[in-house]
């Protein structure tokens, strides 16, 4: 899975992995935190390995997807949740802005779908994760949901185009979650937010994850399933 070193990806490759899969950690720069998911995962049983790519380039993702075949054969679960965010006013924004968010959070998802689709084992599992910003009003951050809102349709496409042969395709939408990314001044608004009063884990959105990525939900696809605690 992409973008699985820290954060909800970590959680949800941590959950896959106490689920019996075998789980590639991509990640792009940060080598030691990968290794440390791997170690965490190996200690307790599970089979992982880290690999390095830049989800963004075509020639990187090929790589990925033969590396982890290489390692554990076909995938049977493809997790697209690498992504990157600048916040500013849309009038502020610059094309090497635009560039950076699209061509990872959307260039990127869009040519893992495609290998996804090519590599897959039929009754596999495709989850991507979005964003609940997509159904809420937010200011500055025309690019980040932008880019998602465009991997919400690939979603609903790519689940027809697979349905033949048994392939779920759905996206996840956390809301405001207990990772690095969510700034301390916001924590205390983005809990009077939410009904339960609080803002939610990454192992909370690892849940639904996993049941997205599991034959329970073989009926479930094309959706964009939220895990925001009542927020949106």
């Amino acid at each position: 899975m992409t973008g699985s070193s820290r954060g909800i990806g970590r959680a949800i490759a941590e959950r896959l992995a106490g689920d019996g899969a075998r789980v590639v950690i991509n990640y792009l720069e940060n080598e030691s935190r990968a290794r440390e998911v791997v170690d965490e995962i190996e200690t307790k049983g599970g089979k992982a390995i880290a690999v390095q790519a830049d989800v963004s380039n075509l020639v990187d993702i090929c790589r990925l997807f033969d590396e982890a075949e290489a390692a554990f054969g076909r995938p049977d679960i493809v997790v697209a949740n690498a992504a990157t965010a600048i916040i500013k006013p849309l009038v502020e924004a610059t094309e090497q802005d635009y560039d950076r968010v699209f061509d990872t959070n959307t260039k990127g998802v869009f040519f893992i779908l495609q290998e996804a689709a090519k590599r897959l084992r039929d009754n596999g599992h495709i989850v991507v994760t979005s964003t609940g910003g997509t159904k809420m009003f937010f200011g500055q951050t025309s690019l980040y949901l932008g880019s998602k809102g465009a991997v919400e349709q690939f979603v609903r496409v790519l689940s027809r185009e697979l349905g033949p042969r048994n392939i779920t395709v759905n996206a996840i939408s956390p809301g405001f979650t207990d990772t690095e990314l969510l700034p301390d001044r916001d924590r205390v608004v983005a809990a009077d937010m939410s009904p339960f009063g609080r803002i939610g884990t990454p192992q909370e959105v690892a849940e639904v994850a996993a049941f997205l990525a599991s034959d329970a939900a073989r009926w479930v696809t094309g959706q964009n399933v939220g895990a925001g605690g009542g927020v949106f």
